[in-house]
């Protein structure tokens, strides 16, 4: 591993510090070095707050060492305002000398020109270290940007011979499958994604609520499939807790393929990522669409003697764990 790479490793490293509140903007992770070590670090703030680059220089006590350091970022220093001003102005400014960047900002307020700032400033610039690691890091930004949709993460769980479900149950809850372990995972996973959505056999079934609680962190909006609207207003995702938006027949046209309908109404509301959490049909929908990024899958110990049959699905490169009884699936939609 060359030094570059090093440091752009610790990059991806300190970003995901950010994962669950940098949304709608991407969670960068930044360096400074100077004579080989690291003199500051930053992360992208909460959604508002400062960018990365900005969190690491003004970490730095003697500003004037700047001049001497070197600058490793995952992504492209912004070159416009929004909520806040240029990070490409503020290298500038402090005379950095060197900047290193994983990947280029496919943002169109952006899209190079940055690097391009920053290189009439004078300012040395490299660009493309570990920049498959750094895409990756950045692929709810990316996918929301260039595929005009959330990044989509599928998520069930199943018994071992692939039952989701019993055909039948004496109440309105979930049925668990998997050990306490894979749901506090579960809620983390929530506490990390933009939203969340269901079906409506899922809300009538389980009446779930759909938030954070066993791991800290910002509930996701709720997203509902409700075709007739016959959901009752006391379930429980109606509650205050976080914020329900509902697709029903005003919103989509359900005689056409519904996974890219609901997609476009999820952009429209800068819904940058969602875990589609069922029932069967919903996932299904998604799945035939070819409309998902990752599946999680899990398996537990649990068995029914008949029920509502999983997806039927065909992954791509599974990346399996065990938690404790339970193993985990990890499908990418290559």
């Amino acid at each position: 591993m060359t030094t570059h790479e090093i440091y752009i490793k610790r990059c991806i490293e300190i970003a995901k510090n950010g994962l669950g509140t940098t949304r709608p903007n991407p969670m960068v992770g930044c360096v400074i070095v100077v004579d080989n070590k690291i003199i500051s670090e930053g992360f992208t703030s909460a959604y508002g707050g400062n960018h990365a680059e900005v969190n690491a220089i003004t970490a730095v006590k003697d500003t004037s060492v700047l001049k001497q350091a070197t600058l490793y970022v995952t992504l492209e220093p912004c070159s416009h305002y929004g909520k806040t001003p240029p990070c490409s102005d503020l290298i500038i400014k402090h005379g950095i000398p060197q900047v290193v960047i994983g990947c280029i900002d496919d943002n169109k307020q952006v899209a190079g020109k940055g690097v391009k700032k920053l290189m009439e400033a004078g300012v040395n610039v490299t660009v493309g270290v570990l920049e498959k690691e750094c895409k990756h890091l950045h692929r709810r930004f990316f996918t929301f940007h260039n595929e005009k949709r959330p990044y989509i993460i599928l998520k069930w769980a199943q018994t071992p011979d692939g039952f989701i479900a019993p055909l039948s149950k004496p109440h309105k809850a979930p049925v668990w499958i998997t050990n306490t372990y894979s749901r506090q995972l579960v809620h983390k996973w929530r506490a990390e994604e933009h939203a969340i959505l269901v079906g409506t056999n899922t809300v009538l079934e389980d009446n779930p609520s759909l938030t954070v609680r066993d791991y800290t962190g910002k509930h996701p909006i709720r997203i509902v499939i409700d075709k007739t609207n016959k959901l009752p207003k006391n379930a429980t995702i109606f509650n205050d807790d976080a914020e329900t938006i509902m697709i029903d027949k005003n919103t989509i046209d359900f005689n056409n393929p519904v996974a890219s309908q609901i997609c476009n109404v999820l952009f429209k509301n800068n819904i940058t990522s969602v875990i589609v959490e069922g029932g069967a049909k919903t996932l299904q929908t998604f799945i035939d669409e070819n409309l998902w990024d990752e599946a999680r899958v899990f398996t537990g110990n649990i068995c029914f003697k008949n029920g509502i049959k999983g997806p039927n699905f065909y992954g791509i490169s599974p990346m399996k764990k065990n938690i404790e009884h339970d193993i985990l699936n990890i499908y990418t939609n290559d």
